[in-house]
């Protein structure tokens, strides 16, 4: 993740879940899986494309993925 983000950018366009409310599910309410965050956002739960670069089905990949933000957060 070189790159800052907002917390209003849509991670997951499918369900309209946004960097905040993922940070908001690692850090308050203690996700620490892909299946977690999707259990308390929706996030990765519909074409999955946001979950990693290996799941992205769309022509122009996305700029981040789910697990690249646990991924941050799981190594602090």
């Amino acid at each position: 993740m070189a790159r800052s983000f907002p917390h209003s950018f849509e991670v997951c366009t499918c369900k309209h879940v946004t960097l905040g409310e993922i940070l908001y599910a690692i850090k308050e309410k203690n996700a620490k899986t892909l299946e977690d965050l999707g259990d308390l956002t929706d996030a990765g739960t519909c074409c999955k494309s946001c979950k990693n670069p290996q799941s992205d089905v769309g022509v122009e990949k996305m700029e981040l993925y789910l697990e690249q933000i646990l991924d941050k957060f799981n190594k602090e």
